[in-house]
């Protein structure tokens, strides 16, 4: 147990207390109207931007502007796991700064994000990263994939926590149990009453205090005594890269980039963003951010691995070097006893309150999904009262689940690895599906879901002492590792699979062979329901069945004309008849004409309402044909009918919930 340090504990307790009281100031900020409210023509949200109470509270009434949107985004990424995770894996002897791929890894994902996802899903006005899953397969597929969705984000909170244990455990001397609990109610607490406004804003002060602490304690960690130049021994710390990991290394790489885009926690920011642009903005100047602030965690992982533990008041010292159980404690051990008391005061306190930027933001982000895309789906009538209730009853099992994981894990970085190896192999090629193939329904997915996890479980995981069933070529059975890239591997089966068996369903069911009690899951009505490109397909046998009424609607009234114009016709006839003969028709006469049947204007309105989140792309074959020259035939061009398809669109992407309308008239025969 290391001594207490009495200026660290002074630190951290007004650190907290400042926090908190940020994070208490930005609840009371949640509790006024947004501009979302107040103004909603100005946003990207479907039908005008109107927001539900449970809504506003996840995204902050989509009221986020750039300045504090580009600090909540990089301090989301730059907390306990990502600076102490990043200082471990260079100090550690097996890894060194080349195999530290996270930092480079979370910046490029950043961009990819921005660049790919962050202003399609801004500009289809969601509010989680599911909505596109549900809307697309459905609440069953949903609530499956929302599983290792959940688990990501526990595993994540869980890395932050133990780097929360871990810094005060070093300055306090209690054991990490008791650390990490104390921790996650802090973190929770404000949460709690704040919402996302009380995550953003926090986050603001988070980032400047791990920037400000981090950076003043690197000149006095480099010139303690027992600190030699970390330029004499750099391959200590620099690590090597040999020629049989580099298919791991890529594998790893890759995982980082694309596994770190499917994450409510960094869609929480994209779409509480105020417009699409500026979401895209976010993700850009983040990443920027976030390879900044990795540079002082590398520089004291450096220092670590250039330092002479046993010339120190640390004593637990292996051949002058850190015990590899405590090699998680790097960061906050070079802070203690390689910096003075008074830099330890601000180092300590500012780490220990920053690093809760990304545990809040965690644990906020897995109670979000699960209030709006489980507790609504399950219980569609349940009040907003009800929902925020489910919501914050959540925040508390997540974050006690990710205190227990953040206990019992032996490695911040594996645990951070370890999280983005399920959600790059399971939910990267549905988000990928949903968002760009078109045809991808149910069907597909849970094909793709299956494989992709059968695949990775195979492979094997040290990490989590998981034995490889299935070894790939190259395989180490000295050291028990696949030098294949098994991640991508399963990453790329579980969307080949996805694409195949989706296309499979969707032909099945364009030939009449997956209509009603086939379509097990009933999940062709929703086929194309994810807007793509701006456009989507009706593909539900009711909506089909609504367009054929309005087709025979049609003929009806197509009769009626017929009918009447000829009657039309033989009256006019007779006049003419009766004048050629000089025989006028008397005004009894002319009563006894039939009169004519004129037809008022037919507006079958609503006849065909497509259901929520339709747009529409409409089937060659039901409603329009086209010639060789590419224009439009049928029902669009009659000429005694106007077929008006109207849908609503902001910018260069059609909203979700646009409707499709039907407005038959005859235009000569309106009075």
């Amino acid at each position: 147990m290391v001594s207490v340090n009495i200026p660290g504990v002074v630190g951290i307790i007004c650190f907290y207390l400042f926090i908190l009281g940020v994070g208490l100031w930005a609840a009371r900020k949640s509790k006024k109207p947004s501009s979302a409210t107040l103004n909603p023509q100005n946003t990207d949200t479907p039908e005008g931007g109107g927001m539900t109470d449970s809504e506003d509270v996840m995204l902050a009434g989509r009221d986020i502007g750039l300045f504090v949107g580009v600090f909540t985004m990089t301090a989301t990424w730059v907390g306990g796991g990502y600076i102490n995770g990043t200082a471990e894996a260079v100090y550690d002897p097996l890894q060194g700064l080349l195999l530290c791929q996270a930092p480079i890894g979370y910046a490029l994902s950043l961009v990819v994000g921005g660049v790919f996802f962050a202003k399609k899903m801004r500009s289809l006005g969601y509010v989680t990263m599911l909505d596109p899953l549900q809307a697309k397969y459905g609440e069953r597929m949903c609530g499956l994939l929302f599983i290792p969705a959940l688990l990501g984000e526990i595993f994540w909170s869980a890395a932050i926590l133990a780097a929360l244990g871990a810094t005060i455990a070093v300055v306090i001397g209690i054991n990490g149990t008791t650390s990490v609990i104390v921790s996650a109610c802090i973190a929770m607490l404000y949460t709690l009453f704040g919402g996302l406004y009380a995550v953003a804003y926090t986050d603001v002060v988070q980032l400047f205090c791990i920037f400000v602490g981090l950076w003043l304690s690197i000149p006095f960690a480099m010139t303690h005594p027992a600190v030699h130049s970390i330029t004499t021994n750099s391959t200590r710390w620099i690590g090597s890269l040999s020629a049989d990991d580099a298919a791991q290394y890529v594998d790893n790489l890759l995982m980082l980039i694309l596994g770190g885009i499917p994450w409510q926690v960094y869609f929480q920011r994209v779409l509480s963003a105020r417009t699409a642009r500026g979401a895209q903005m976010l993700s850009y100047m983040a990443s920027l951010g976030c390879l900044i602030m990795a540079i002082p965690s590398i520089l004291i992982g450096a220092v670590a691995a250039s330092t002479d533990w046993s010339a120190t008041e640390y004593n637990g010292t292996l051949d002058n070097i850190i015990i590899p159980s405590e090699r998680k404690l790097v960061l906050p051990l070079v802070l203690q006893y390689l910096c003075p008391p008074a830099v330890s005061f601000v180092g300590l306190g500012a780490v220990s309150a920053a690093v809760m930027s990304s545990a809040d933001s965690s644990v906020f982000s897995a109670a979000s999904m699960f209030a709006h895309n489980v507790v609504k789906a399950l219980f569609p009538a349940t009040s907003e009262r009800c929902i925020l209730f489910a919501m914050k009853g959540s925040i508390l099992v997540v974050g006690g689940l990710a205190c227990l994981l953040g206990i019992m894990i032996k490695s911040i970085y594996d645990l951070w690895f370890l999280s983005s190896d399920l959600v790059y192999v399971i939910l990267f090629p549905q988000l990928i599906s949903v968002l760009f193939i078109p045809f991808t329904n149910t069907y597909g997915s849970l094909a793709g879901f299956l494989v992709g996890l059968f695949l990775r479980l195979t492979s094997g995981e040290k990490t989590i002492g998981l034995p490889a069933l299935f070894r790939y070529p190259g395989y180490d059975y000295e050291a028990g590792l696949q030098r294949a890239p098994v991640k991508t591997i399963a990453m790329l089966g579980s969307l080949v699979v996805n694409t195949l068996v989706s296309y499979l369903m969707h032909r099945l069911w364009l030939a009449g062979k997956l209509e009603g009690r086939r379509d097990f899951f009933r999940c062709m009505r929703r086929e194309a329901q994810a807007p793509v490109n701006g456009h989507s397909i009706i593909s539900d046998t009711k909506e089909i069945d609504a367009v054929k009424a309005v087709e025979v609607s049609i003929k009806q009234r197509d009769a009626v004309v017929k009918e009447t114009e000829q009657e039309k016709e033989e009256e006019d006839e007779e006049e003419r008849e009766a004048a050629d003969a000089g025989v006028p028709l008397t005004t009894f006469e002319k009563g006894k004409t039939k009169p004519t049947k004129h037809p008022t204007a037919t507006t079958l309105e609503g006849l065909l309402i497509v259901r929520k989140r339709y747009c529409i792309k409409t089937y060659d074959a039901v409603l329009t044909r086209r010639n060789d020259s590419g224009k439009s035939q049928g029902l669009r061009n009659r000429p005694d009918a106007h077929f008006h398809l109207h849908t609503q669109r902001r910018g260069t992407s059609y909203l979700p919930k646009s409707r499709l309308k039907f407005q038959l008239f005859t235009s000569s025969h309106e009075h």
